[in-house]
């Protein structure tokens, strides 16, 4: 489980994992939001353990805000209980809804990845920014034409989307935190709108 880092914002951002970390980190540079500390906290099943570490820091008492953001997976409501018994756990506040935050100090509020209670993650959203565009189709023929071979299956599909996406960029092998570090992903793209929302908020 990753550590807490030191606490040097008021406001903290708390994320699944170090590519969610990249991500975040460069969408809140977009939009020139540097009120904001990102934390990894690792996996979902770190969460708890992450939180009890986070609320013990000599610092904690110097956090107005905390957002927690992590992936769906296949059940947004089973993650959002997952956060709420998380949060319950380490003594801290829970908001009554997701993208809520609750009341008292610190606030707290929690998204859950792509939004608006759907299944999936991040890559699911990302996905979204070229939905519309060319590429998309010559991805849909690639992963056609996989699927067609004999005992092949796409594997995870909204990851290899994005995967596939990336590699027509002049860095292929860069993982999609790091390629929103890089302004390979559209974050102006409405799909971030309630993302955007979410940390404007926070």
């Amino acid at each position: 489980m990753p550590l807490p880092q030191p606490i040097q914002k008021p406001k903290q951002l708390l994320v699944e994992g170090k590519d969610q970390q990249n991500f975040f980190e460069a969408f809140l540079d977009h939009i020139h939001d540097r009120s904001v500390q990102v934390q990894n906290f690792g996996g979902v099943q770190e969460l708890r353990g992450f939180l009890l570490a986070f609320v013990n820091m000599p610092e904690f008492g110097t956090v107005e805000r905390v957002g927690v953001v992590r992936d769906a997976e296949d059940d947004a409501n089973g993650a959002w209980q997952s956060v709420r018994s998380a949060l319950e756990n380490a003594k801290m506040p829970i908001p009554k809804h997701v993208g809520q935050r609750s009341v008292g100090k610190p606030g707290v509020s929690v998204f859950i990845l792509p939004g608006n209670n759907q299944p999936g993650m991040l890559e699911t959203l990302l996905n979204q920014t070229f939905a519309n565009a060319p590429i998309n189709e010559c991805i849909d023929t690639f992963f056609q034409c996989v699927e067609d071979l004999p005992d092949q299956q796409i594997q995870r599909p909204d990851k290899a989307r994005s995967q596939a996406y990336l590699a027509t960029w002049p860095e292929p092998h860069v993982s999609v935190g790091v390629a929103a570090m890089k302004g390979y992903w559209n974050l102006d793209h409405s799909v971030f709108g309630p993302l955007r929302t979410f940390l404007t908020k926070l």
